[in-house]
């Protein structure tokens, strides 16, 4: 779990310094969903993020399908979680997991008052810290991209309704939150 952590958490940071200036770092669909419900985004632009971040997703595993042949499958890349962990668990975790990781962005990279050289490294803690966390109970998704592309190569669509609505939902709450926040703090200082 450390290994796969690590590799979560560093390759978004690394995105994000990377490709952050061109897109926004748009990787997930629920940042895109939620900053769209907060108008911070154009509703018109939501497709144009996320039909990409599905299509990367879904071909990113295909690679791997490839690389990894011999294995026999590609299983072990889906987002499941197994009993004794329930459905009501598991949206529970990923919501709070998504709102944590989400609120992180609203104020690391969104507000104008931060310290955006270290956004990326923020986030990218942020995301590796609850891969170790919650990646044993639930597979640690916070990305519907992350989950359904697996889930398309392999054909194996079992709960992941789950790794749709929970992680929507979680951003969402965060950017209204944050928002709350922001509104507060720009009014004392008037």
């Amino acid at each position: 779990m450390v290994g796969i952590a690590l590799a979560s958490g560093l390759s978004l940071m690394a995105l994000i310094y990377t490709l952050g200036h061109v897109s926004g770092a748009h990787f997930n669909p629920v940042v895109t969903i939620a900053f769209a419900a907060a108008r911070k985004l154009p509703l018109m632009q939501v497709p144009i993020y996320v039909l990409p971040q599905f299509l990367g997703s879904t071909l990113s595993s295909l690679t791997l399908r490839v690389l990894f042949n011999h294995q026999g499958d590609i299983l072990p890349m889906l987002t499941q979680y197994k009993s004794p962990v329930t459905d009501f668990e598991t949206i529970f975790w990923e919501f709070i997991m998504t709102l944590i990781l989400m609120f992180v962005i609203c104020g690391a990279a969104t507000d104008d008052r931060a310290t955006k050289e270290v956004a990326g490294v923020a986030i990218g803690v942020t995301l590796l810290f609850e891969v170790l966390i919650a990646g044993p109970i639930t597979g640690a998704s916070m990305n519907p991209a992350r989950s359904l592309g697996p889930a398309i190569v392999s054909g194996v669509y079992k709960n992941q309704w789950v790794f749709v609505i929970a992680p929507i939902l979680g951003a969402m709450t965060a950017t209204g939150i944050y928002s709350l926040l922001r509104q507060t703090e720009q009014n004392t200082k008037i």
